[in-house]
């Protein structure tokens, strides 16, 4: 049902292109869309049926804004610059997409070759995109045998490996004429951009020639190159004799889908395609004019000379937003790319598209179930906490995020306990929980829509003790509770630990399976690096003004804790000590209590 609020807000939208922002309950930008009439687009969320996933993005939004602009082009680059600064939940083809690799050569006095995946026109040639960064690798591991280029970052004083296996001519140390790089520069360029046949041919006849001499060991060095530039150059086949530089874009959509092909021609070749499959909830051709602006604004790729576009694209829209020639080819071998680029979209979006659903059931449809279990709003976002110690030793605490139901590594957090002494698990909790909802309540951070607690009633009381009686929050608090087998046996919720109907083989069970596996993982992985410091940790580590750089000096110097006891100040100032420390330290390793 439609809130007073929105069906208000709703009344006062323009007529007028621009973009506009949906929140959830908690302010947070959850998604971004364009529109040519904003009026029209953002009623068509509350109006009419709609599949499941736009059923529950509508579920989720609490409020709007919107920003009207002037024309459909301005409202596609604001809309590509807000879903860049607020990375809102529900873009996810947007967030989650890669960048791909190039082949670098540096425009140094001697240049290096690199995989790069950032691109500044400035600093050198690159060659690619390589969307198989295998094959970037190898290309450049051909390279290397084939020039000896140097390889080091920063120039050393003396050589290095490399130069002893014949792969740098080590500029360090040895006066290289300026021309010789230059011509392996040039060597370098007409292989890559397709003339690696002349290189062949030059290999060819030094191998005949070491063969000739009874050098065989060379000569088998070299058929060996050869054989690596047929493997890895030869699949690329000439489609077009002009050599230019194009991106060919086809999509496919079904049930909400949406799977975007690009193929990457470099020289007149078809060199490798790229394969992007996302949820969508604008109109099919509008997603796809927003992933192709996404596609250059944040993956950094060159801009080829021709981008092909299918016929029912806004050409027009698209040359205006990536400022290079955009074609929408009605024949020939252009129109082919094309046709071929949207058979295998629509070909991917089958063969995957049962895989998607399954992933939906158990992480998104898992965390529906489990809300409707508690009788609650799905909980999107689920925090979870978990106690570590032995006899009370190290004690420490380790807290996972899951949101729609996947985990979400960049929110997990850990905690080194800090009041309390001995194997007291409610104190630990309670201290936890403290510290973690007083920084999210100080900060104004989202907080989470439920709360588990890997533990029984003690643990589950104490967290809900500091929640409710602290900070007055009302969040839903769970327990995680395990059998003898140390396995997930029940969910309960509330300090009286009451069971929820969960059948064992729902997903929202197996969701709760997966999240205490993962909590426990975490926290046990952190108690373990912990208690390993502790096992290697040294009187010197205890004494004030001594770092680890210094503690390494004086071990250095002197072998051993027992030989630095042993030693004067002054001994110890020959060791780096500035003299107030060196007294410090001889004072407390003299009268360590």
């Amino acid at each position: 049902m439609v809130s007073k609020k929105i069906k208000e807000k709703l009344s006062l939208l323009p007529k007028q292109p621009g973009c506009y922002q949906m929140k959830n309950i908690q302010g947070e930008i959850i998604y971004v869309g364009k529109a040519k009439n904003l009026f029209n687009r953002v009623h068509s969320y509350f109006s009419g049926s709609h599949d499941a996933k736009t059923q529950r993005l509508v579920a989720d939004i609490d409020d709007f804004e919107y920003i009207v602009v002037s024309s459909e082009i301005e409202s596609l680059l604001l809309e590509i610059n807000l879903i860049k600064k607020y990375e809102p939940r529900y873009n996810i083809m947007l967030k989650d997409d890669k960048s791909y690799p190039y082949i670098k050569l540096t425009s140094e006095t001697y240049p290096r070759l690199i995989i790069t995946r950032k691109v500044s026109r400035r600093s050198g040639k690159y060659f690619g995109p390589y969307p198989n960064v295998t094959a970037a690798n190898e290309t450049k591991r051909l390279l290397d045998r084939l020039y000896p280029l140097r390889k080091c970052h920063t120039m050393p004083n003396r050589v290095c490996l490399y130069y002893h296996i014949g792969q740098c001519l080590a500029p360090c140390v040895n006066e290289i004429p300026k021309e010789t790089y230059r011509e392996m520069a040039e060597d370098i360029t007409r292989f890559l951009n397709g003339g690696y046949q002349d290189v062949k041919l030059r290999l060819n006849e030094e191998m005949m020639q070491a063969s000739d001499q009874l050098n065989f060991e060379k000569a088998k060095e070299l058929r060996d190159q050869i054989r690596s530039i047929e493997t890895l150059m030869e699949k690329q086949k000439v489609i077009f004799n002009d050599l230019d530089d194009r991106d060919v874009f086809g999509y496919a959509y079904d049930k909400g889908w949406m799977c975007v092909q690009v193929f990457f021609m470099r020289q007149g070749k078809l060199i490798e395609r790229g394969a992007s499959m996302f949820p969508f909830y604008q109109e099919p051709e509008e997603d796809f004019l927003t992933f192709i602006g996404q596609f250059y604004s944040r993956q950094n790729h060159i801009k080829p000379k021709e981008v092909l576009i299918p016929n029912n694209v806004d050409q027009q829209l698209v040359g205006q937003m990536l400022e290079t020639a955009v074609l929408q080819p009605q024949r020939g071998r252009k129109k082919e790319l094309v046709q071929m680029a949207i058979k295998n979209a629509q070909i991917a979006l089958k063969e995957k598209f049962a895989l998607i659903e399954r992933d939906e059931k158990r992480t998104v449809g898992a965390v529906e179930q489990l809300g409707e279990a508690l009788d609650m709003p799905a909980p999107r976002r689920i925090e979870t906490f978990d106690n570590s110690n032995i006899q009370g030793a190290d004690p420490v605490s380790a807290m996972v995020v899951f949101e729609d139901g996947r985990p979400k590594k960049s929110d997990y957090r850990k905690y080194r306990v800090k009041t309390v002494e001995g194997p007291d698990d409610y104190a630990t909790m309670k201290e936890v929980i403290r510290r973690r909802y007083s920084r999210l309540l100080r900060e104004g951070a989202v907080l989470p829509d439920l709360i588990l607690i890997d533990g029984g009633k003690g643990q589950l009381s104490a967290a809900i003790d500091v929640l409710e009686n602290e900070f007055g929050l009302y969040i839903p608090v769970c327990g995680l509770v395990k059998d003898d087998k140390h396995r997930t046996s029940q969910l309960v919720i509330g300090e009286q630990s009451q069971p929820v109907p969960l059948a064992r083989n729902s997903q929202a069970f197996y969701l709760l399976q997966r999240i205490q596996d993962e909590v426990h993982r975490f926290a046990i992985t952190f108690h373990r690096q912990v208690r390993n410091k502790a096992m290697i940790h040294s009187v010197l580590d205890d004494i004030p003004g001594v770092g680890k750089q210094r503690k390494q000096a004086l071990l250095r110097k002197f072998g051993s804790v027992k030989k630095i006891r042993e030693a004067s100040s002054e001994n110890l100032m020959e060791a780096g000590l500035p003299q107030k420390i060196a007294e410090t330290v001889k004072k407390y390793l003299d009268n360590p209590t």
